[in-house]
């Protein structure tokens, strides 16, 4: 029997470049070779598309792109195509694909322009399509896609570059709105890029000011002070909820700017079990509420009193073995090269699926 043929892309011009390379080497290593022949394709900072034919130990060490054996390549958003354009020595060849593993993060890489090329290009993807990818990228989309659903979130505000002559006054305005402390952070960057926690006015428009140098849209949150709960959502007509963990804090207040990661998670969270299906169905409603496919993981707040507030939803997570969402799925019973397999599985199954 055929191998399937998977592209991994990995790379991209964000500032989370670093991070997906990382992941990129967990997931091809943990893809079954007696099943999957791997293409590897990477994109440079400076937006350079290559085929990789070496080995992951240059990926994780950067020098992935300077091997001798890379070659300009493209994917083809002609669907007659279905598969890779190879230019070498001015000789153009395609390289059939039957499943596409993007692992890019952040700009042009979660954000649904990615996306969007594959869904031109007619080959199957993991994860989720533009749209819910946009949305869950842009924080107000978020929020305004939550709201609408009934699911509740931390109050916020959006300041948009229109009203950045005003700053003055639109930051007075939501602060007595809200009240302090307040985050401030893009609607649009990922780790934490530009985000910082505001106890004052002046903090405030200083901090608004730096986020607009990340994006053109900035949202208003109000601070929550509580626990910080994560799931991993998989799955396409039926998605299922991991078990609930929990990310520690040394100084036990969540900050923004500062990410949690795998190595600082509690699984499962010390929670009570009826708090615990609660917070695995929210998460379920809420992958389904943006259009989630694939793959998700949902971040809660756990609040001193017991109010449970989605933060955000991450579609582009990190699958390196100490990273969140395999150490979720891992308890919950489906170690990596289990996960990354089914992954693959499932949207070849499913690509015809729209949601």
């Amino acid at each position: 029997m055929a191998k399937t043929k998977v592209a991994v892309i990995f790379g991209g011009v964000s500032n989370e470049h670093n991070l997906s390379c990382a992941t990129a080497v967990s997931v091809i290593n943990s893809i079954p070779k007696s099943s999957y022949d791997i293409v590897c394709i990477g994109i440079t900072k400076k937006g350079r598309w290559l085929y990789f034919p070496g080995d992951t130990d240059e990926i994780i060490n950067g020098r992935w792109e300077q091997n001798p054996d890379c070659v300009s390549a493209v994917l083809s958003p002609d669907p007659i195509h279905r598969g890779i354009i190879i230019i070498e020595d001015k000789e153009v060849s395609i390289r059939k694909i039957d499943v596409v593993f993007p692992v890019l993060q952040g700009k042009f890489g979660a954000d649904g322009s990615l996306q969007g090329l594959l869904d031109m290009s007619g080959i199957p993807y993991v994860g989720c399509g533009l749209l819910a990818s946009a949305s869950c990228t842009d924080k107000s989309h978020t929020h305004m896609v939550l709201d609408d659903y009934g699911i509740k979130t931390a109050k916020w505000k959006l300041i948009t570059q229109r009203e950045i002559n005003f700053l003055d006054e639109k930051c007075k305005e939501i602060s007595n709105q809200l009240g302090f402390p307040l985050i401030v952070k893009p609607a649009n960057s990922g780790s934490n890029i530009g985000s910082n926690i505001v106890k004052s006015s002046d903090e405030m428009l200083k901090a608004v000011k730096m986020a607009f140098s990340n994006d053109n849209k900035v949202i208003v949150e109000k601070y929550i002070s509580g626990r910080k709960l994560e799931v991993a959502v998989t799955g396409y007509e039926n998605p299922e909820a991991s078990c609930v963990g929990e990310i520690s804090f040394p100084d036990m207040e969540y900050d923004p700017t500062k990410a949690g990661n795998g190595k600082n998670i509690i699984i499962p969270a010390d929670i009570p079990e009826n708090l615990r299906e609660k917070i695995r169905e929210t998460a379920v409603n809420a992958f389904k509420a943006l259009g989630c496919k694939g793959m998700a993981r949902v971040e809660f707040f756990l609040t001193a009193d017991g109010e449970l507030l989605l933060n955000k939803i991450i579609t582009a997570t990190g699958l390196r073995q100490t990273s969140i969402f395999p150490k979720l799925m891992d308890f919950s019973g489906t170690p990596l090269p289990e996960l990354t397999d089914r992954l693959l599985q499932q949207a070849i199954e499913n690509s015809e699926r729209t949601y």
